[in-house]
């Protein structure tokens, strides 16, 4: 298979600790702030980062989140955020312009600095993202427009530095661009024949491949209102 030539310039990396009590309710590290230097990558992703959740964030198939900051000055026409905003407004680890959810796939194997990674998922939003950017819609609007980012699983750990490159190396799913396999993840909106294929599609997060597999199955019953909303906010 011919791999197509894919590839950017890292233009921002970024970090966060975990706050306690963030916004009065749940611990959370979401806020990132622009890393400089040399940055380690290990099996959980950058080995200064931290997650609060992990439960629902980080681990093997979500160690680095990538936000694409092409979205930025879209999100901006459309008003749905202010004049500039910079990346990581969504609390990303890394940003480059010119990988889209339009040409990557699920499974892509790729070189980030010196470590190899590779795509597991998309993001499936929750209410903080509308409560960090001060968008109570935000959340929703990700998941509506697709524009979530995706995360890497590290499968070779290295070091990575602002403007490094990172580079396509292998595209073992070229079918299942992250869009369409974030849009039937997020929407549900997937036929029983490709939620099948999904369920079994062993480079997707365990946690989507299980999603998938209650869909083949006509289990349509997953309530997402709580973490799209949370208790307290209304769309």
């Amino acid at each position: 298979m011919n791999i197509p030539k894919i590839s950017a310039t890292v233009e921002g990396l970024f970090i966060g600790k975990v706050t306690h009590r963030w916004k009065g309710r749940d611990p959370s590290a979401i806020h990132k702030t622009a890393a400089s230097g040399l940055l380690n990558i290990d099996s959980n992703g950058f080995t200064d980062d931290a997650q609060a959740d992990l439960k629902h964030h980080g681990g093997r198939d979500k160690a680095i989140h990538h936000y694409p900051a092409d979205h930025y000055s879209v999100w901006i026409a459309e008003g749905e955020m202010p004049n500039g905003t910079l990346p990581a407004a969504f609390g990303e680890n890394l940003t480059t312009h010119g990988l889209t959810e339009l040409n990557l796939c699920i499974g892509d194997i790729l070189r980030l600095g010196t470590a190899v990674v590779q795509i597991s998922q998309g993001r499936q939003p929750c209410w903080k993202v509308s409560e960090y950017t001060a968008n109570k819609r935000m959340a929703y609007l990700f998941q509506k427009t697709g524009r979530t980012g995706w995360y890497y699983r590290v499968l070779e750990h290295g070091q990575i530095r602002k403007g490094d490159h990172i580079n396509l190396i292998e595209r073992r799913q070229p079918d299942w661009t992250v869009q369409r396999v974030t849009a039937a993840r997020l929407t549900r909106q997937v036929s029983s024949q490709d939620a099948h294929t999904l369920a079994n599609l062993s480079d997707l997060a365990e946690g989507w491949r299980s999603a998938f597999e209650k869909l083949a199955s006509g289990d349509f019953t997953e309530n997402t209102s709580l973490r799209l909303i949370g208790q307290n906010n209304n769309i």
